[in-house]
């Protein structure tokens, strides 16, 4: 039987007093009950297994979702310690399972140098909020079961046969009674899977999904570790270096993994991860990146007469446009921060990164002189349009001030002035426009109406937004600038409500916007502020009856039951202006009675790819999409 460099037995798993409701208060440890929670839940128990595998004990990572929204999820790591704890008296694995803040990465030799995840309250949590669970441990020569009901042991840690092999297996169904909706997404979980075994070099990981008469399965393992994330991460792009710039070393005990590439795109896309953990706010080791990339790039610009004497620093968003970068830390002891909890806070982080980078990426910019040209030259190009955008926005400001508003004059402004119950519908075409603000309430609903194709953010830069006619007003009605000037506390309206056709046309409009408010605006989304409306697709009438709207196709089939087929005239609304204002009011604009979508950003990453595919240079990826997602599309003109 294969001996271990460290000991990980039952005096390696600690315990931490003071048990909290988790059944009472599940959003205190998972966020929510919502969908959301529910993955959650999966990732926790994977999370332990990709620990064991930064330990350098698991390989291989499989995880099932069976018929009925089963969990099942089995690595061949070491396996739980099944000896008894001294501190509980019961097994160190049902220790794991029913005590919250009990396992191997709070101290102890227990080989965790670094470990993501709820960092011990993982496993005791799942199983809290699952209807049942069931593990299965192979170790010390022995399989071992036990089972749990709603975090209550039912049956203790048996031996039920011999084994040769380690690993831990685990299966739960999570609680009805507290999730929302126990149907996983299956490509939600691929998605992250697929991001974990990017982050984990060599660490294999499948997904299948027997839940349907079609089983989707995906196996992932990558070798080239984060050159492999940014590769697929750019797979639709125009890269400027072929191959990404690739940083692996270690440094006061803080094993640092970088890989970067640019492409020909506007925007800046950097990625940064703590422990597997993705800390979406930065923090020290992302301050460090950037601090090296703006630093080493200037240096060699400027022994290599790129910039001249007299020439101004390129500034760091002139650097990192158009680059993707993924940076990796592993830290003993996270300090995390920031609104979300997913800012790092380490200070010494920040220098180690620099150093680091400031080294590899001299290194290779010496050693790849064409390479660091090419990408100076998109640099200093930046840079111009940068100062060409801040002109444009001084004339902007200064021809405003002239015209003593800062208001575009199409706009209907609302009486309130107070952002929070305000809101602005940008609506397509005149006709609408007029027939929304005869219809609105005019103290909280200001309207400005948009007419004509506007611009394709995906393919320009800020220079030419800024004198852009049909996103001016835009930027102007919403008030907070955009790129790195946005200020979301300077936003005049809380609600920022596109209300387009519900036709082709209008879905291009509502993808333009989209776009402009992903790439220049982003915080708008990530803080709730963008919605769309959803005007009615048909109106039925009938003699003697209220006229009815409906929604959606299923919605008509259902009245047309209700009130019989006979003498019943349906009218399809194709667009805006077909509705006077006292029916846009009733159907699309009343609070009381509208529906209204809240855009969400769940995925940057996901969200990043598809505007990359739908709007950007290359057509081949966008026929593709075309193709894969013909069959759900529901409103077609021909």
């Amino acid at each position: 039987m294969e001996k271990f460099e460290h000991e990980y037995n039952a005096e390696q798993i600690q315990v931490l007093d003071g048990l909290e409701h988790v059944r009472k208060r599940p959003g205190m440890y998972i966020g929510s009950v919502s969908i959301r929670g529910l993955h959650h839940l999966v990732y926790e128990i994977v999370d332990n297994c990709v620990d064991e595998a930064l330990a350098g004990y698991c390989t291989h990572i499989k995880i099932e979702i069976e018929p009925g929204n089963i969990i099942c999820v089995e690595d061949d790591g070491r396996g739980i310690p099944v000896d008894i704890h001294a501190k509980t008296k019961i097994s160190a694995a049902e220790t794991v399972y029913t005590q919250l803040n009990a396992g191997g990465k709070f101290g102890g030799d227990s080989g965790y140098k670094v470990s993501g995840g709820l960092h011990g309250v993982g496993a005791s949590v799942v199983n809290a909020l699952s209807t049942w669970a069931e593990v299965t441990i192979q170790r010390d020569g022995g399989i071992f079961q036990m089972k749990f009901e709603r975090g209550k042991t039912v049956q203790p840690l048996t031996r039920i046969g011999d084994s040769d092999k380690t690993g831990t297996k685990v299966r739960f169904l999570a609680d009805d009674t507290i999730f929302e909706t126990l149907e996983y997404d299956y490509e939600t979980l691929e998605s992250r899977f697929r991001e974990m075994a990017f982050l984990t070099k060599g660490l294999s990981i499948s997904v299948e999904d027997k839940r349907g008469e079609e089983v989707k399965k995906a196996d992932f393992c990558f070798e080239g570790g984060l050159n492999s994330f940014v590769e697929f991460l750019n797979k639709n792009k125009e890269k400027i270096n072929q191959q990404p710039i690739y940083i692996e070393k270690e440094d006061g005990d803080v094993p640092v993994e970088i890989a970067f590439q640019y492409t020909t795109a506007y925007s800046e896309n950097i990625y940064s991860f703590v422990n597997n953990i993705n800390t979406i706010e930065g923090g020290t080791h992302l301050e460090g990146f950037k601090r090296a990339l703006t630093k080493t790039f200037n240096d060699y610009a400027k022994a290599h007469n790129i910039l001249k004497e007299k020439d101004g620093n390129l500034q760091g968003e002139d650097i990192r446009e158009g680059i993707t970068a993924v940076i990796s830390v592993k830290v003993r002891e996270p300090q995390f921060e920031g609104q979300t909890k997913t800012k790092l806070g380490n200070s010494n982080v920040a220098g180690i990164v620099q150093s680091l980078v400031n080294e590899a990426l001299s290194n290779f910019l010496e050693e790849n002189p064409n390479i660091a040209k090419a990408i100076l030259e998109k640099c200093v190009s930046a840079s111009r349009a940068r100062e060409a955008a801040r002109k444009a926005r001084e004339l902007v400001r200064r021809k405003n001030a002239l015209e003593s508003t800062t208001l575009p004059g199409k706009l209907a402004d609302c009486s309130s002035k107070v952002p929070e119950e305000c809101e602005v519908y940008i609506v397509e075409g005149d006709s609408a426009g007029g027939s929304a603000k005869q219809g609105r309430d005019r103290k909280f609903q200001a309207i400005l109406p948009l007419w004509g194709k506007m611009l394709n953010v995906e393919k320009s830069r800020a220079d030419k937004i800024y004198n852009n006619d049909k996103l001016q007003p835009v930027i102007l009605a919403v008030g907070a600038g955009i790129g790195n000037d946005f200020d979301i506390t300077k936003i005049r309206y809380g609600k920022v409500i596109i209300m387009a056709d519900a036709d082709v046309d209008g879905a291009h409009i509502r993808t333009l916007l989209l776009t402009f408010f992903f790439r220049y605006m982003r915080p708008l989304i990530e803080n709730g502020n963008v919605f769309l409306a959803q005007p009615p697709l048909y109106k039925l009438s009938k003699r003697g009856m209220k006229d009815v709207y409906c929604y959606t196709d299923e919605e008509l089939t259902e009245n047309l039951n209700a009130m019989g087929k006979d003498g019943v005239n349906i009218q399809r609304y194709k667009g805006l202006g077909e509705m006077n204002p006292e029916q846009l009011w009733d159907t699309t604009m009343n609070p009381e009675t509208r529906i209204l979508i809240q855009v969400k950003l769940e995925d940057a990453m996901k969200a990043d790819e598809i505007f990359t595919i739908l709007m950007g240079d290359e057509i081949g990826p966008r026929r593709e999409f075309i193709e894969a997602n013909a069959k759900y599309v529901k409103n077609l003109d021909i």
